[in-house]
This record gives structure tokens, sequence and C-alpha cells, in this order.
């Protein structure tokens, strides 16, 4: 067959989807990966077909207004913000969109790319597969990702109500844009007010959800959907780690790995500042990850390590602990290494995953970006390499993630669609 693969969003968000196409091409299928410009060598670089659509996540994160609204964590105004832009680029999406899936047989998208490829495979009449990294179906099991999890006491009716209220909240930020696409470049009529998701090509085929059901267990009221484990992106086979990385390592004990990935900061002096003092009060060795504009520090003690970007999938195993913003990627990458993790969300799903961590009992509660100190810091850091049980925890939890290949089911799943035949509904 021949697959677009729709992803939009940060490398996080796309990351997952590269590693789906490889392991979909690997079985024959053509694949062409549909993204923001940006990611071109990220995709080039895993031998899948780049096909770009206009805008650059990684300028919008490091700008001055979001990097301010991510630091608030303020998701409705995260959301509004990247609605409006979202708006403007929708014309453009929707053209690069339209270009890039002519002569495809089948349309993969998860949440980023799930509006724009409704409206191109009720354009070209093409079946699309529904494919998520975070949970998006409703169910009675828990709340959505962006409602606090311990309203899970208020029932099953509740937790239903809390994921149909987030699908609104995506879908209403994203309908101007959606209508101008569809009217302007699809000659489409507009889709409902409530949203796309009684569509009729939305129920036809599976879902599937890149996670593990060690992390989080398929809901009994989820039907006709796949929880296949998550689908990592491992570094490329000619990647070799900086010697001055390779150097520290060597020279100490494991350190504890802090990074915040694209979330920005307003003042990254500032977190460095606090990020060292919490090292050097629980005795510990660092490496800080520099990421898109956040930590940096000029003259380091030599106890800690600024690195740029290091794949997660070679890092992770080597630290103690890693401390992040509770990315579904970073989240992921840090449970297979077997280690525990210390969230500090900024926004968004990231409260989820950090609060299903706590849960799981392979890291503390997390602690929201605003409420970030020293002192808050240094007490999780000291419990994560300290407390034997949840690192017993956390080791346990990576083996079970190590022995499961989500690629490999999810291509399965496709597989067999395949057989009984693909039609657009």
């Amino acid at each position: 067959m021949r697959i677009a693969i729709i992803a939009m969003g940060s490398q996080g968000d796309v990351q997952p989807y590269i590693a789906l196409g490889k392991g979909l091409k690997e079985v024959g299928h053509f694949v062409r990966l549909v993204t923001h410009e940006n990611f071109e060598v990220l995709v080039t670089s895993h031998g899948l077909e780049f096909w770009p659509v206009k805008g650059n996540v990684q300028e919008i994160v490091e700008s001055k207004e979001m990097r301010e609204l991510l630091e608030k964590g303020n998701f409705l105004a995260i959301t509004s913000r990247t609605a409006s832009l979202a708006q403007r680029a929708a014309i453009d999406w929707a053209e690069g969109g339209l270009a890039a899936c002519q002569g495809m047989d089948l349309l993969v998208a998860g949440v980023g790319g799930l509006y724009l490829g409704l409206s191109l495979a009720e354009k070209l009449r093409l079946p699309l597969l529904q494919a998520y990294i975070f949970p998006f179906t409703p169910t009675k099991a828990f709340p959505g990702v962006l409602f606090p999890q311990s309203l899970s006491r208020l029932g099953g009716s509740f937790n239903r109500l809390s994921h149909n209220l987030l699908r609104q909240i995506m879908w209403q930020g994203s309908r101007t844009g959606d209508k101008l696409a569809r009217q302007k470049v699809l000659d489409l009529p507009a889709a409902p007010f409530w949203g796309p998701y009684n569509a009729a090509s939305l129920h036809h085929y599976p879902i599937l959800y890149g996670f593990s059901s060690s992390v989080i267990p398929k809901p009994s009221d989820w039907e006709n959907t796949h929880v296949t484990g998550y689908w990592f992106l491992d570094s490329a086979p000619d990647w070799t780690p900086p010697s001055g990385l390779m150097e520290f390592l060597q020279a100490g004990p494991p350190p504890v790995y802090i990074g915040f990935g694209s979330m920005g900061n307003r003042d990254p002096e500032q977190t460095a500042d606090l990020v060292l003092q919490a090292l050097a009060r629980t005795q510990q060795r660092g490496i800080l990850l520099s990421g898109w504009g956040g930590l940096r520090k000029e003259n380091l003690p030599d106890t800690v390590c600024l690195v740029n970007s290091i794949p997660h999938s070679w890092l992770f195993s080597r630290v103690s602990a890693v401390v992040h913003h509770g990315g579904a990627g970073t989240t992921a990458a840090g449970l297979r290494a077997g280690v525990p993790s210390i969230i500090i969300p900024f926004f968004g799903d990231q409260s989820f995953w950090g609060h299903r961590v706590a849960e799981l009992g392979v890291g503390p509660e997390p602690i929201p970006r605003k409420q970030l100190t020293v002192e808050r810091l240094a007490q999780a850091i000291q419990r994560t390499v300290t407390d034997k049980s949840m690192r017993q925890r956390a080791a346990n939890l990576g083996s079970k993630i190590q022995a499961e290949d989500g690629v490999a089911k999810a291509v399965a799943i496709v597989q067999e669609i395949e057989k009984r035949g693909i039609v657009y509904q």
C-alpha cells in the first residue's frame, strides 16, 4: 500500500509516527511522512519520504510569547495562541496535504493531524486510520488528559464527559481554520459545529494506541481499539555519542538527567541555577539538556554536563533518574529505561503522565512548573535516588516495556486490515 502519515506538532509528537512509518516500510509499504518543514532531516535520516507542510514548530515554541505562555501553563491560553497560528496556516496545510495524499491508499493520523486527515480523506475518498499516543477515545475508566485525575472520584459518567469536553476544546480551537481549508482549498462543506467525530470513516477501522498496557490498561469500554505498546524511534544506526559526554559518564556514578524538551523558559539562566542548586543539595551529578533555548549555563561545575540533543533511548538507561516535562514520548523513554521519573508538567497532557507515573509508583508526585522550587526538586531527586522500592518498580516496569514491540503489533493490525480489503467509507 501507499500510506501517508500526517504528523503535526513538536518533535516528541512526530517521532512515534516516524517509528510507525519505518515499521510499515520494512514490510513493503510505501510511506510518506507529512509534517512541518523543520523535520526534514529527522524524517529522511530514518529512510522515509518527507513531504513538508508550511511551518516551523521550533520557531513558534522559541518565540517570546509562547515561552511565557508555556511557563504559565494555561492550556486554554496556549490553545488559543496555537489555534490562531493554525488558522493562518490551515490553507497552507490543506494545499500541502492535498498534494501529499494524491495517489495514496491509506491515511494515518493522530490528534495533531486528525482534522486535516479527515478533510483529506473526505476529499480524496481515502480510508483514515486513527493512531494516537495519548488517550483520546472517551471512556468511563479515567478522566480526559486535560483534567485532574483526582476527579475520577466523580464516577464514570463524569470521566466520559471530560473526554468529550477535551475533544470540544481541541475542535473549537481548530474549527475556523478547518472551515477555511475545506471551503477555499478542498471545495468541501464545513464540518459539523460539534466536530467531525461522528464521521463514518472514524468508526470503520480500528483505533491504534501507541503506549503500553502496563502503563495504561485498555479500558473495557474501548471497542475496536488496540493498545499496541509504544512506538519507539531509536537513534540512527550510525549515531555515536560525543566523546565529552562519554568521559563524563565514565568519571563517576550515574547522573540525574534534567531537561524540558521543547518547553521554553523565559529565564533559562534562572532555571539552570535552580537545577544546579537542587543537584548540589542532593550531592548528585547531573546532565542538563539545553533543548530549544531552555537550560543554559556558563562555567558549570565539574559535576554537571550540558548537552544539546542526545537520543533518550541511548542516554536514559545510563542515568539514575530522569527529570522532564512529561511529554508522552519523553515519559515513555524514561519508563522503558527502567529508572524513576520526576515530571515537571508545563501544560496539556503532561500532568496526566505525571500523575500516571506517580500512581504506578515509579516516580514522586509531579511538580507543576509554576510550583518548581529548589527545595521541592531536591526532595524529589533525593527520593528517587534512595527509594529502593521505587527503583525496583521502575526497573520491573522497564523490563515489561522492553519486552513489547508496539510498532510490530501496529503493523500487523494494518496488514490484517489490508487483507480484509481497505476501502473508503
